[in-house]
């Protein structure tokens, strides 16, 4: 290897920050939004830290769950979120949706989510997006009532009736003129989305200026989460409805590779 090859990594070398906190602490600062992804070689570009050096310390803050890797990059893991509750099943889940939900994201131009249902809530674990992502209010970490959104409403159509009543009744509330008010309504869409294969929409109940569609991903014992695109009222959601819809569903067959779905009862069955 020529003197000019390993000069950057000399350089960098002498000033290399002198205790182990402090080298992870510029790892985790290059991570600047929820939603960001960066290679290797992008850390250490942006932290100026040696590429062996960033290896074994990303290596050791994903077995640590500080960050999570997918097949796009390293990004900020539950650890780091504060997520909580979800643990290794949330990292499990983000790391088999990352690559479909790039890839709609990229298809469409909009937004794509993924979230959990937590209580009455979503709880988002991933967000996607380009420009139009700053202008959607959802914050990974962050959640919204269930029965407003189309997330919510599409892991909601997969739970037996009595479950949902327990569930939402406590936090029926409108968040804008058009969010569903009470359990009969709520059932009637539910009805819908199981009518629609699974697909779940919403304009303006959660925000008033944003349209989505969902679709849970399924397994044995029934939703386990759910992807979403998102774009402002004109977002021609319907269209790209089955693009996300076939995305739920390879993350469903990835996840749970025995199970097959069934589209006429509440609760699905595993594969006979």
């Amino acid at each position: 290897m020529s003197a000019q090859a390993v000069e950057p990594d000399n350089r960098t070398r002498r000033d290399l920050p002198p205790s182990m906190v402090e080298r992870v602490s510029l790892i985790l600062d290059a991570f600047e939004t929820p939603g960001i992804r960066h290679t290797p070689e992008q850390v250490s570009r942006i932290t100026h830290l040696p590429r062996t050096t960033v290896h074994r310390i990303l290596d050791q803050l994903v077995r640590l769950e500080w960050l999570t890797q997918t097949p796009f990059g390293f990004g900020l893991g539950p650890r780091s979120l504060g997520l909580g509750g979800g643990g290794r099943a949330d990292t499990e889940l983000r790391s088999v949706t990352a690559p479909h939900l790039h890839e709609i994201q990229v298809t469409t131009g909009l937004v794509a989510h993924l979230a959990v249902l937590d209580g009455a809530e979503v709880r988002y674990l991933d967000k996607i997006g380009g420009r139009f992502a700053v202008k959607v209010p959802s914050t990974v970490g962050g959640r919204v009532a269930a029965h407003a959104t189309a997330l919510g409403k599409a892991i909601l159509a997969w739970l037996p009736a009595e479950r949902v009543d327990d569930l939402v009744a406590p936090a029926l509330s409108p968040l804008t003129p058009a969010t569903i008010g009470d359990l009969a309504r709520l059932h009637q869409e539910l009805h819908l989305v199981r009518s629609r294969r699974g697909v779940a929409f919403e304009r303006g109940e959660a925000h008033p200026d944003i349209a989505c569609v969902a679709a849970a991903i399924r397994g044995p014992e029934g939703p386990v989460g759910a992807i979403s695109l998102v774009g402002d009222l004109r977002a021609p959601v319907e269209r790209v409805a089955p693009l996300v819809l076939q995305a739920a569903q390879r993350a469903s067959q990835e996840l749970f590779p025995q199970f097959r779905e069934r589209t006429d009862l509440h609760q699905p069955s595993p594969a006979a």
